[in-house]
């Protein structure tokens, strides 16, 4: 059985790369990217089953690269990222194709958890 292979798309460098660790030592196949477009070509040469991405980065904002992940690559399940949470943008994100909506700070336990529930989702297509 092949390793979940996670993306964390966070602007937050020491963050996204933290947790991507974690989630190395944790049997998946994680790594970070800090933008959008970092995270788009990544998709493009080795598509992840999940990504993690921040809702707030410079430049194309988190729902507005939720959009162009999930019209290029409807597959990927999405788990948005947050540290400031409004109804507006959960609902924003889960109208846009999002999986879930998380938190930050998150329990790495918790995030794990969502992590199998999209990857569960994903291979039920």
């Amino acid at each position: 059985m092949s390793r979940t292979k996670v993306l964390v798309i966070d602007d937050e460098k020491e963050f996204a790369s933290a947790l991507a660790e974690r989630l190395q030592l944790r049997i998946y196949d994680a790594r970070a990217v800090y933008s959008a477009d970092e995270g788009f070509e990544a998709i493009r040469q080795d598509p992840p089953d999940v990504v993690l991405l921040d809702l707030r980065m410079p430049g194309m904002k988190g729902i507005e690269a939720l959009k162009v992940i999930k019209a290029s690559h409807p597959g990927i399940e999405v788990i948005i990222l947050t540290g400031l949470a409004s109804e507006k943008s959960a609902t924003e994100g889960t109208l846009s194709g999002a999986f879930d909506y998380v938190i930050k700070p998150v329990e790495i336990e918790d995030l794990i958890i969502k992590i199998e529930q999209a990857k569960h989702k994903k291979e039920q297509r």
